[in-house]
């Protein structure tokens, strides 16, 4: 799917639309002024991970670590918000 998009808006998102293009293989027409300027397109053979080769890695992995939820509590627990940089 090929979406237009103002220079400025490509500015704005650029970090948004570089991942549209990688993981969802969206293309965009990029305009300067309504004028197409450049199409920002997919790398050939560059594509996501595939559903099966996901749940191959998955299947493959190792048993989960009970004490793994465990240690992200306690982590949790510990931490405490930043105090305003510029006093209360």
């Amino acid at each position: 799917m090929e979406i237009r998009i103002s220079a400025t808006e490509l500015a704005r998102r650029l970090g948004d639309v570089l991942g549209r293009v990688r993981y969802r293989e969206d293309s965009f027409l990029v305009e300067r002024n309504g004028e197409p300027v450049a199409r920002l397109v997919p790398v050939a053979g560059q594509s996501a991970t595939s559903l099966h080769e996901a749940l191959a890695a998955w299947r493959s992995a190792a048993p989960p670590d009970p004490a793994f939820a465990d240690e992200l509590e306690r982590i949790g627990l510990a931490d405490e918000p930043a105090e305003p940089a510029w006093g209360s």
